[in-house]
């Protein structure tokens, strides 16, 4: 309740600088299947420790304007005795605008809270860290929508380009700016 009332104002202020500015709307849905299109990634620790990703749960978190994704988790490898029952692995992603090819983009994803049954914790951790580092790698960029050229169209008439992007509750807003001179 606390975090509500300290990010009213910052709602707020974004709901002011959304009015009368162009803007477009990525769905929740439409984040959601572009997300899924991208899994199920393996990686790990070559030989060693293998994590296979997938079944993503979208999770948008305005708070940090992030995106993210809950993942389920199997375990493989022969660093572990045993088959580990699934887990989940929560990432969760930074969202840019890439002008080249008008596609709206997640990238550098961050590891938020690995849960894997039956590992020991300070393993958990282990593989936590580990996994920080090889993200990255594993999962790149991650396209979530591409305007097409008509979609564009009225806003460069207008001489306006995609310049902010805003997780909300129910999607990805998309804030059209003035063109560079």
């Amino acid at each position: 309740m606390l975090s509500a009332l300290a990010l009213a104002p910052m709602g707020r202020l974004l709901a002011q600088e959304m009015e009368g500015t162009p803007r477009h709307k990525v769905s929740a849905a439409q984040l959601h299947r572009a997300l899924s299109e991208r899994f199920p990634v393996k990686f790990g620790i070559e030989d060693l420790f293998a994590l296979q990703v997938g079944s993503p749960r979208l999770l948008l978190l305005p708070a940090r304007n992030r995106l993210g994704a809950g993942l389920t988790a199997q375990a493989s490898g022969p660093v572990l005795r045993d088959a580990l029952p699934r887990g989940e692995v929560d990432v969760s992603f930074n969202v840019r605008y890439e002008a080249r090819d008008r596609t709206v983009r997640a990238y550098e994803p961050e590891i938020l809270e690995v849960q894997l049954p039956g590992m020991q914790p300070g393993a958990v951790g282990a593989l936590q860290k580990v996994l920080a580092g090889t993200a990255q790698d594993a999962l790149g960029d991650i396209v979530l929508y591409q305007f097409t050229e008509k979609e564009l169209a009225l806003a460069d008439t207008m001489g306006f380009v995609p310049e902010k992007l805003a997780v909300v509750d129910d999607g990805l807003m998309i804030l059209f700016g003035p063109k560079a001179r």
